[in-house]
Order: C-alpha cells, then sequence, then structure tokens
C-alpha cells in the first residue's frame, strides 16, 4: 500500500469520530502495524478532533510513504498558536502530538490550518522479526 492514500471527510460533530476509528484500524489491520502504532495514530487524532468546531466537516488524510505513516487533519480556522504555546508542565496539544508521533506541523492550505503528522512505523512481522 506504499504511496496509496486514503482520505476521509466527516462532520466535526463527535458521533463521527468513531468512524475516523474504524478507518484507522481497518488500516492498521493491512498494513500489520503493531498496536502501539495504532494507539499512537488514534491519540493524535482524537486530540486533533476535539479541536474542531461543530459546523466545519474535517478531513483525515492517511498514507504510507517508506515506513512512516504520514497523516493530514483539517482544516482548521486556528490551531498554529495553540500548537506554539509552551505550557511547561500543561498537557499542551504540541506535548501530546510530540509524544505520539516522530514530527508535526502547520501546514497553510486553502487559506485555513492543517496538521501534518509523521509516524515511523513498525509491522507486526518486523516487529516480532
Amino acid at each position: 500500500m506504499s504511496g496509496d492514500e486514503i482520505s476521509l471527510t466527516l462532520p466535526a460533530d463527535e458521533a463521527f469520530h468513531h468512524v475516523a476509528h474504524l478507518v484507522l484500524g481497518g488500516l492498521a489491520v493491512r498494513l500489520d502495524l503493531t498496536v502501539e502504532n495504532l494507539e499512537d495514530l488514534e491519540l493524535a487524532l482524537d486530540a486533533l478532533l476535539e479541536r474542531t468546531r461543530q459546523e466545519e466537516d474535517i478531513t483525515v488524510r492517511v498514507r504510507l510513504v517508506d515506513g512512516e505513516v504520514r497523516t493530514m487533519v483539517g482544516p482548521f480556522a486556528a490551531l498554529r498558536a495553540e500548537l506554539e504555546h509552551d505550557g511547561s508542565n500543561d498537557l499542551t496539544l504540541s506535548r501530546i502530538l510530540g509524544a505520539v508521533s516522530d514530527s508535526h506541523e502547520v501546514v497553510d492550505r486553502d487559506g485555513a490550518e492543517w496538521v501534518q503528522l509523521t509516524k515511523r512505523v513498525e509491522t507486526v512481522q518486523g516487529a516480532a522479526g
């Protein structure tokens, strides 16, 4: 599946967040990812989905390239300031994303902010062997 992209657009309403989890779970099974990698991806996604506005749709794009899961989530009206905020000991969005991904950044696209996450992943076969 390397290079293929899965794109899911759903209402920002919390009731639809489970759909995003189902898609990630299906992707993890197809790619034979470890449970730890799936949990990290879900935590990052949940942290971002909690910051959507109810009246907007949210898009999640996921692709595997060279052993990395690259995820784009957006659009957000204003997320850059929150990601750049250093809350020292606070559990900030930046701290959460930093703990569960190898890198994260805000990318401007079409007048909105998107969050790009990169996570190096192991497959179950790679972890066992």
